[in-house]
């Protein structure tokens, strides 16, 4: 969101917690092995690079959550809808303020041309209201370190940065509004039955403000703004 009149973005904050939570539990978790176990640990970590690669390589589409009402925080407006990306210059902006681990990490991976559902959050009715593609890959977020900014972290140094940002760009709004309430009717459907959704981050990683999306998901939600709500 660009509350400031800057081409900014915004992350729905409640991922946050939850996220750093998790990292931290992975680090204590590692400084529990003990050297007897130090070499499975570090087959297991080999491991999880692996599977951790070849789960990246199979997502080229994401999902990203921004409010579109109004929201004070710390005296700024965090509201940042679709309407608003479109009104930028180029119709481009910086996806900031994101302060989770992970969401963090799936900016990283993002690259240029690969396309997102924005999707509307904290508000009256959420779902997907469009799409934007990513137009610049993951580089230092600037309002980590601006203590006017309601996403100012003390924490972080300008010699290792914590969080980062990419650019996106509005390329159309869908044919109609995806509500949540019907990607959760299509969810519990493939769950129970098999099909595209059954997985989807939306309703297995809840609270992450972005989330990436397998093309075979991404494709299937794309179809349903052709087809009448259920």
């Amino acid at each position: 969101m660009p509350p400031k009149k800057r081409t900014r973005s915004k992350s729905t904050k409640h991922a946050d917690a939850d996220a750093q939570h998790c990292e931290g539990s992975d680090d204590v978790a590692q400084l529990k092995t003990g050297k007897r176990n130090r070499s499975a640990a570090v087959t297991s970590d080999v491991e999880k690079n692996k599977n951790d690669d070849a789960i990246k390589s199979s997502y080229s589409h994401w999902l990203m959550k921004s409010e579109p009402e109004s929201r004070i925080e710390n005296g700024v407006d965090v509201k940042f809808g679709i309407e608003d990306l479109k009104a930028l210059p180029s119709q481009t902006g910086c996806w900031d303020g994101v302060r989770n681990y992970q969401a963090r990490n799936f900016m990283r991976d993002m690259k240029v041309g690969q396309q997102a559902f924005f999707y509307h959050s904290n508000c009256k009715e959420p779902g997907i209201a469009g799409l934007m593609k990513i137009v610049k890959e993951a580089y230092v977020d600037h309002t980590q370190f601006d203590k006017k900014d309601v996403h100012y972290d003390p924490s972080s140094k300008a010699d290792n940065p914590k969080w980062s940002m990419v650019d996106v760009q509005f390329e159309r709004m869908t044919k109609r509004f995806i509500p949540l309430t019907e990607l959760k009717k299509y969810h519990l459907q493939h769950k129970a039955k098999g099909g595209p959704l059954k997985d989807m981050a939306l309703f297995t990683r809840a609270r992450l403000s972005v989330q990436p999306l397998t093309a075979e998901e991404f494709d299937f939600v794309l179809s349903l703004e052709n087809e009448d709500p259920i």
